[in-house]
């Protein structure tokens, strides 16, 4: 590192706790109407926007490409009196953001250097400039020309108005808040400065732009930020000019967009006049981790070997007592469930093709045109009877050599049964019909289990003939045993050790329990059977359990799991942030409480936390000897790849973190 400015020295501590919360660091993209050449006019806009959103709690604005002066000042760039007033401009600008100390801002200026004029980024904070970043690529082709009047700033170091100069600028906020510059046409080059300010350490990426609009353009250029956050795993602030732009021969809609590791948090409307800014909480945490957990990304920054010339550190004041303190983006409450109907089908679509790609290349490759499955009439086992048969369809193999078997027991209802029955008729599949209860029951009779003890004992005695019945009539056909258990139940435990834990190959084992109905559904609406489609449609209506409890007075499912272990929406949350980011306990309650606000309370979000990962600890002696299945998801728990976890680590530090709460 070549050099470290810190014009305002405060402790670390200071700093995490005044720029960052919970993690999270809120940043604007924003656009303003330009009145073009007046410089003084516009640092007012930029003013007022700038307190209002540090009004919110915005820690770091980004204003768009020369939104000082206007982009389309053509020649008059070369003018004296515009780049005088331009630099007073900027002093003034600097002197009014002491009016709002806890927000940094970043505007566009043309600057002389010498005999060079440079495209310009300017970083003021608290009543100064504190940095300058020139524009890398100057683009000269098409409707662009700005080679007639900027020159590139790759080259230059030093200091300008004051304050530092250079690309290589990196921006530190403190609490692993790293900012980092680039301008418009730099992100469309083959190698965007922003991959080495990333490489370098930079997890938030600022862009001042001013990008025409032209058809499919704007589409275009939303992939463009999404894959390069992607790529950086890091943050991607986008700001382009708007409405006050000539249009002698261009038009600019005013684009204002933020992008996380390849997902857009926000953006603005397009075409509309006025100040318009989108604020979004970058998740410097998440993101940290990502990087901390992909070893290529070490290694890519290793051999590239970028240094930053210079870091800036910028201690601002605390946001004021009025901002919101909900985090200023979405906290999916489902976040294995696609948002949309249409992105539903078109996962879903991707989900069961992996699926059943998987389970026929395990078919083939055994020669195995045979399979085993019991049909509880519960969402696991429809799921993969339904893959199952996708699957023999792919192979093109009769369905008949599929043999699905009802296994009735203590806990059995008629709804269910039915539902069973109606499916794998209506499928086309083998059926049969095998009745557990007097094995059971000669089972209690030789270990001396009182059958009216409905314990442990009661229920995986079930589980175990369930299992044995498959597993022997696997061997009596020729076939192999397909296992039904999903992500959510291998998370917390919820199987049999050596019942319904055990198959031949495990087709749901990385299928959370909140994405089996939404994949069940799938081929109901499909299914030209109504029969068929009635039953699927009745089984994602009915409670889950493992009905290992004989059913009430009534006949209905006495057994319910959720009411046992907790909802599985909840438990399905703290799963991904637990595997995908490995968030702490902590963390994952504080993202719950606003994802699931007016859902459930408090104290019922730490009980359920809790239990997580008390069973998540306990139960992994259940998952390091999985059966194999496809991996459909970026949160898996196959002891062969994505999870490895010793079987005695204990869990004490999370529950008492938990309990701490």
């Amino acid at each position: 590192m070549a050099g470290y400015v810190d014009a305002r020295p405060a402790t670390e501590e200071k700093t995490s706790l005044s720029t960052m919360r919970n993690g999270f660091f809120r940043v604007a993209a924003v656009t303003v109407p330009v009145s073009l050449a007046n410089p003084a006019e516009n640092i007012k806009n930029i003013a007022e926007a700038a307190r209002n959103l540090a009004a919110q709690g915005v820690r770091l604005a980004v204003f768009p490409e020369l939104s000082v002066t206007g982009y389309t000042c053509a020649d008059l760039f070369h003018n004296s009196t515009l780049l005088d007033e331009t630099e007073n401009a900027l002093r003034e600008l600097a002197v009014m953001s002491g009016t709002f100390p806890s927000t940094a801002i970043v505007v566009g200026a043309p600057l002389r250097q010498g005999c060079r004029l440079l495209n310009c980024a300017v970083v003021i904070a608290g009543g100064s400039i504190r940095a300058v970043v020139p524009k890398t690529y100057i683009p000269n082709y098409n409707e662009f020309y700005e080679k007639r009047w900027f020159d590139s700033g790759h080259a230059e170091h030093g200091t300008l108005m004051g304050a530092p100069l250079s690309t290589d600028i990196m921006l530190d906020f403190g609490g692993g808040a790293i900012a980092a510059i680039e301008i418009c046409e730099d992100l469309w080059t083959p190698v965007p400065p922003s991959t080495h300010h990333a490489l370098a350490g930079a997890l938030i990426l600022l862009n001042l732009s001013a990008s025409d609009d032209l058809i499919g353009k704007y589409d275009y250029l939303r992939s463009l930020i999404s894959q390069q956050s992607a790529r950086c795993i890091a943050a991607y602030v986008y700001a382009s000019a708007g409405f006050g732009e000539s249009s002698t021969d261009l038009v600019f809609d005013g684009k204002a967009i933020i992008a996380e590791n390849g997902a857009i948090l926000a953006s603005s409307p397009r075409w509309e006049e006025g100040t318009h800014s989108v604020i979004s909480d970058i998740d410097i945490e998440n993101l940290d981790r990502d990087r901390l957990h992909m070893g290529s990304f070490h290694d890519c920054a290793a051999i590239e070997e970028h240094s930053p010339a210079v870091t800036v550190r910028i201690d601002l004041a605390p946001a004021p007592d009025s901002a919101p303190d909900t985090l200023m983006r979405t906290v999916n409450p489902h976040p294995f469930v696609p948002a949309s109907d249409e992105e539903i089908d078109r996962r879903a679509t991707e989900i069961i093709n992996i699926q059943a790609a998987g389970l026929a290349q395990r078919l083939a490759a055994t020669r195995c045109g045979k399979l085993v499955v019991g049909i509880s009439g519960g969402l696991d086992s429809t799921l993969a009877l339904l893959v199952a048969t996708k699957a023999f369809d792919r192979l093109k193999l009769p369905r008949t050599g599929i043999i699905g078997i009802t296994m009735p027991g203590f806990g059995t209802t008629g709804r269910t049964h039915s539902n069973a029955v109606t499916l794998m008729q209506g499928l086309g599949v083998t059926m049969r019909e095998i009745c557990i209860g007097d094995a059971v029951m000669q089972h209690f009779a030789d270990i001396g289990q009182d059958p009216q003890v409905h314990d442990v004992t009661y229920e995986n005695s079930q589980a175990r003939e369930r299992t044995q019945i498959l597993m022997d009539v696997a061997n009596l056909e020729g076939g192999m045993v397909l296992g039904t258990g999903d992500l959510s139940e291998l998370a917390l435990g919820w199987a049999t050790y050596n019942g319904d834990h055990m198959s031949m190959y495990g087709v749901n084992a990385s299928i959370p329990k909140t994405l089996v109905k939404y994949l069940v559904r799938w081929f109901a609406d499909r299914s030209d059977n109504k029969s068929v489609a009635d039953a699927l449609h009745d089984i994602i209506d009915t409670p889950i359990s493992p009905e290992l409890i004989p059913a009430d007075a009534d006949g209905n499912i006495a057994q319910k799991t959720e009411d046992l272990v907790g909802p599985y929406e909840l438990h399905d949350f703290f799963l991904y942030h637990m595997l995908r980011f490995g968030s702490s306990p902590r963390r994952i309650y504080q993202l719950a409480l606003q994802a699931f606000d007016g859902v459930y309370t408090p104290d019922t979000i730490r009980h359920w936390l809790r239990t997580f990962f008390r069973r998540f600890f306990n139960q992994q002696f259940k998952r390091s000897c999985l059966p194999d299945g496809p991996k459909v998801g970026s949160v898996c728990l196959s002891p062969r790849g994505d999870w490895r976890m010793p079987s005695d680590a204990t869990s004490a530090l999370w529950l008492r973190e938990v309990d701490s709460l």
